[in-house]
């Protein structure tokens, strides 16, 4: 078998031996600062380079110690941010909360104000009504007293005077007890009546009006009906509305409390 034939190496001059040794020499370099790169597993930067120039990529490198320092500071700050800003909404809302609190605290002493107000002047106004009754009762029982008084005296009086049994006589007997009791009225108001409603008959009655269709017919000097006679008599006379006494003055009675006086009457009443 035959060999292969081995090819003669040539010499390197001397200059070209210098040369081969420095591009070795680069070369460790460049490898020694690769490997450092590898094991760290950062950016390798040519050595004494104040730029950061990476040699194995020729960019740029940024430090990274200085930027995670600023972001830290960033995240602190938001963080005592948040927290100053959570702060103030719950001191907002608690005091909300304590203004809410007060206002219906206010509205709950308004309310009860009013109606404390309002129970005393319904207790006040009753107060006042009551004595305004008890008032209006014990002069009502005064006046009351003062014309049992007055009507004893008069009656007593009057006892002694005699009146004629005829219509002018009625009439004057009647002015007398009428002026007793208060009830308004004249000789001719009366006269001018009776002649009208009866002609000056005491046993006079209507039998075809409308009140005696309805069962109660007008009787009497005035032609009273049952009814009125009844509410209007005047104590002290009789209780026959026939009588002309007590017919005439249970008419003007009647007429005073109606029309405010026989004087007003000018017709059927």
């Amino acid at each position: 078998m035959q060999l292969p034939t081995i090819p003669k190496i040539r010499r390197l001059p001397k200059k070209h031996k210098i040369t081969a040794a420095g591009a070795a020499a680069a070369t460790a370099v460049v490898l020694a600062v690769t490997g450092l790169q590898a094991t760290d597993g950062s950016t390798a930067v040519a050595v004494g380079d104040p730029t950061g120039f990476s040699v194995s990529s020729g960019d740029q490198v940024k430090s990274l110690s200085a930027g995670s320092g600023m972001a830290s500071q960033r995240a602190i700050a938001d963080q005592a941010n948040a927290q100053k800003k959570a702060a103030a909404d719950a001191a907002a809302k608690k005091k909300a909360a304590a203004d809410a609190a007060t206002a219906k605290k206010k509205a709950d002493e308004k309310a009860a104000a009013d109606a404390a107000a309002k129970k005393k002047a319904a207790a006040d106004a009753a107060a006042k009504k009551k004595a305004a009754d008890a008032a209006a009762k014990r002069a009502k029982e005064k006046a009351a007293a003062n014309r049992s008084t007055t009507r004893s005296t008069t009656t007593t009086a009057a006892a002694t005077t005699t009146y004629a049994n005829n219509l002018d006589g009625w009439i004057k007997e009647s002015l007398s007890v009428m002026a007793q009791h208060g009830i308004p009225g004249t000789y001719d108001g009366i006269y001018r009546n009776i002649m009208r409603e009866s002609s000056g008959n005491p046993q006079a009655i209507n039998l075809t009006d409308s009140n005696a269709a309805a069962g109660i017919p007008s009787k009497g000097l005035l032609q009273v009906i049952d009814p009125t006679f009844s509410a209007y008599h005047v104590s002290g006379t009789s209780s026959n509305i026939y009588d002309p006494v007590a017919n005439i003055t249970a008419a003007c009675n009647y007429a005073a409390a109606r029309y405010g006086s026989i004087d007003n009457v000018n017709s059927a009443y």
